[in-house]
């Protein structure tokens, strides 16, 4: 008999939060997003919900009418390793891009993560979908991958990548004191890779984890997304609306990374949800409310125009259908432009309630404790989740969620009450990557 399935978690720190006016709630620290302290009780208080992973997004360009987190937060793989040494089991997941990074320092920042903190390093790999990215990295706008082109990228950078996490077998580092021996040169492994965007020679000089290597999350879900993260990654951080549409992305995947070759039971699935939990549905509703009132419309403009390369919607008439854009946005995050687009033709929204529906979304994740647990329950016995990433999207919701809803779920018995083990490959359920040299001469 195979053993119960149970519930993933994962805690999306993200400082003064994912809204355009949140911060200005009074019971959000303003300073969030650069503080130690703050990141330290978030990830504290994810473990002791004996969360599976942290999570630390990232972006690459900003303007004045960036998201107020976006304009001054850490660096995700700074900010992971200082949180290394504040906690004990939890993994450690950044992003970081592969459109505007060289794979042999991504493989070694992540190694040198993954070593600090025992075997807890994840890399949310991405590829960036903003134009104006470019401009960061001495390039021009027009010089900006392409969609097509950014996954032929990634998938070659994630191959260079794993090579180079291989370049040291598990036991090349003898250290024998008596010979003289630091390591056995025949388990040192060169990558010599050549290939269409990068050329790396190795080996990578970092030994692999206890874990073997960083678990790779990925989160597109564009048609070329889904099918890098079925070939490519061990978890999939997704976002889907409802229960249907993440049932039909889970399969999906699933049987997209059936036709790779791949186990499907070892690539887990993530959407992300923002609960809104109160002693009853009237408070939930009303700190949703509170947050909600704080946004105006021209912030939510400026908000919508982010995914859209920083398109400016306020020459749009406000109350008339929202506009025809085209390919405004083709080549930016693809997956929510279009579903965007989609949703206003097919619904007849104005501009105006499209802007306010992004920036204050309505999640059915709202409501008492039990309800948010039955939830997400029949999401995950549905097979529409392996689990969740979990971001706050009102004060306190984290402390919420571990205090009354964990609980409820280990109640249920689809959670755990402790970690199965002390690596994030480990309790994630992944099987333990065998380096691919010491494979190779085994069978021989």
């Amino acid at each position: 008999m195979s053993e119960q399935r149970k519930l993933k978690f994962g805690a999306l720190i993200h400082g003064v939060g994912g809204s355009i006016s949140g911060w200005r709630h009074p019971d959000i620290q303003a300073d969030a997003s650069v503080s130690l302290e703050f990141y330290k009780e978030q990830a504290q208080k994810a473990e002791e919900g004996k969360f599976d992973l942290l999570f630390i997004a990232d972006g690459l360009f900003i303007n004045e009418k960036s998201i107020p987190h976006f304009l001054n937060r850490f660096e995700p793989l700074t900010i992971l390793s200082a949180l290394a040494a504040f906690t004990s089991r939890i993994g450690l997941v950044g992003t970081v891009s592969t459109s505007y990074s060289e794979p042999f320092t991504v493989a070694r920042q992540f190694a040198s993560l993954d070593h600090i903190s025992q075997g807890r390093g994840g890399w949310n790999l991405v590829t960036t979908p903003l134009e104006s990215t470019a401009l960061n990295y001495n390039k021009t706008i027009e010089e900006h991958p392409d969609h097509a082109k950014r996954y032929r990228i990634a998938s070659e950078y994630i191959q260079v990548t794993k090579g180079l996490w291989d370049s040291w077998e598990d036991d090349a580092f003898t250290r024998d004191k008596e010979t003289g021996e630091f390591f056995d040169p025949s388990k040192m492994h060169q990558l010599k890779h050549k290939g269409e965007f990068f050329s790396v020679q190795g080996p990578l000089n970092i030994a692999r984890s206890k874990q073997g290597r960083p678990v790779v999350f990925q989160a597109g879900s564009s048609e070329a997304g889904k099918n890098f993260a079925a070939k490519e990654a061990d978890a999939i951080f997704t976002g889907q609306p409802t229960l249907e549409d993440a049932k039909i992305f889970y399969q999906d995947v699933k049987n997209r990374a059936i036709a790779f070759g791949r186990n499907p039971d070892e690539i887990v699935i993530l959407p992300g949800i923002a609960p809104i939990i109160g002693a009853t549905e009237e408070e939930a509703e009303h700190k949703y409310q509170e947050l909600a009132n704080l946004v105006s419309i021209d912030k939510a403009l400026d908000y919508l125009g982010r995914y859209f390369d920083h398109h400016d919607f306020s020459q749009y008439e406000l109350d008339a259908p929202f506009p025809d854009l085209g390919d405004i946005g083709k080549n930016s995050f693809r997956s929510t432009t279009d579903r965007i687009k989609q949703e206003a033709k097919e619904k007849q929204l104005t501009l105006r309630q499209v802007a306010l529906k992004e920036t204050t979304p309505r999640t059915s994740f709202i409501g008492t404790p039990e309800k948010v647990a039955h939830l997400i329950q029949q999401w995950f016995d549905e097979k529409g989740a392996d689990g969740f990433i979990f971001s706050s999207s009102v004060p306190n919701a984290l402390s919420d969620f571990v205090d009354y809803v964990i609980p409820i779920l280990q109640k249920r018995g689809i959670y755990r009450t402790e970690y199965e083990a002390e690596t994030l490959r480990g309790n994630l359920g992944l099987p333990f990557p065998e380096n691919r040299y010491a494979k190779e001469s085994i069978n021989q």
